[in-house]
């Protein structure tokens, strides 16, 4: 019996020494790395994009017909998009306006799949809506995903009646991540000096741009939150993000022009990100840019949460869906005279 308990000890004492070990193994790494950080996150944020996905399946008419997971860049195996339009049109040339939306996932995790649902929603309205994939971070670095937005733009240009897309009439959306992604692309597309400075060459017009549609986005490197949690580190490959200069392409908020689309913008009153939707927001009206806000005062109840939007059950998300749906008719109209839907082709 006594042999057994110092077996046993001796066991624990490995254990312990063991685990130790791999918790300062961890931890060191984590200081040279972002992946350790970036494995948990993105288990736990794909885990609620696929729960935030699955919830909205009970809201998804049954009209909606669609092509998916079409790569839009050779050799690309990241660049791959899903297309949502009204069932009524398959088989048809019919062409609609086009939103074209990236997902959100702090740059580092998320997919194209965990918003279906919401893009099915969306293309019941009207539309055709194509869900774009882009390649993470750290494994791809930052302008990645803005170079890869604005090649499904020149695909969707290619391949327009294919897709039941007019790329005559595009809004870029976004949430979260995705807003700022879809924001920086927005600006290339209007303002050549900027897009000179990220290092691409806009793949439409900005006649072609009718809006935008932003959801809980973040677009300033300045906030203290980034600092934090690391994600800038990850997406950037440097850990002092700040003194990189990239990081004032990444800050859009700073760059916005009058030539800036028209946009809708929206955060809720108990998100972290909050102040850089007011930021933006308030800086394109000082540009002259037309900016509809769905903003909430701070004692408006039950708070409103990060990528509220998606909450469809709620009073907040139901109201984020019919004004930003609602703001898109409105700019389609002013464009050409035309209410959405009503011109075929």
């Amino acid at each position: 019996m006594q042999g057994r308990l110092k077996a046993t000890l001796v066991v624990a004492a490995v254990i312990t020494a063991l685990t130790g070990g791999l918790a300062a193994s961890a931890y060191a790494f984590s200081r040279v790395s972002p992946w350790p950080m970036v494995f948990v996150q993105r288990y736990k944020w794909d885990r609620s994009g696929l729960d935030m996905n699955k919830a909205l399946e009970r809201f998804v008419p049954d009209n909606v017909a669609g092509q998916l997971d079409i790569q839009y860049d050779v050799g690309d195996e990241d660049a791959r998009l899903d297309v949502y339009y009204p069932s009524t049109i398959d088989q048809t040339n019919q062409i609609l306006p086009v939103i074209v939306w990236t997902h959100g996932g702090s740059w580092i995790s998320g997919s194209k799949d965990y918003v279906s649902n919401y893009l099915k929603i969306l293309a019941s309205k009207g539309f055709t809506v194509v869900g774009v994939g882009y390649s993470l971070a750290p494994a791809k670095l930052y302008p990645t995903p803005v170079r890869q937005l604005n090649a499904a733009l020149a695909f969707i240009e290619r391949n327009g009646r294919a897709l039941h897309a007019d790329a005559s009439r595009i809004f870029l959306a976004g949430n979260s991540a995705g807003a700022q992604i879809a924001a920086q692309v927005a600006n290339a597309i209007t303002s050549p000096s900027y897009a000179a400075e990220v290092g691409i060459r806009p793949s439409i017009e900005p006649s072609q741009l009718i809006g935008a549609v932003f959801h809980c986005g973040a677009y300033d490197t300045k906030f203290a939150s980034f600092r934090r949690n690391g994600v800038l580190w990850a997406y950037f490959g440097t850990k002092d993000f700040a003194a990189d200069p990239r990081s004032s392409q990444f800050s859009v908020a700073r760059h916005v022009t009058p030539k800036f689309p028209a946009m809708f913008i929206s955060a809720g009153n108990d998100d972290v990100l909050a102040a850089q939707s007011y930021l933006f927001a308030e800086n394109a009206t000082k540009q002259g840019v037309f900016v509809d806000r769905l903003f909430f005062p701070p004692d408006y109840t039950p708070k409103v949460l990060h990528e509220f939007q998606f909450g469809l059950d709620t009073e907040a998300g139901q109201l984020a869906l019919d004004r930003s749906v609602a703001f898109m008719a409105d700019r389609l109209k002013r464009s050409d005279g035309h209410t959405y839907g009503e011109r075929l082709n």
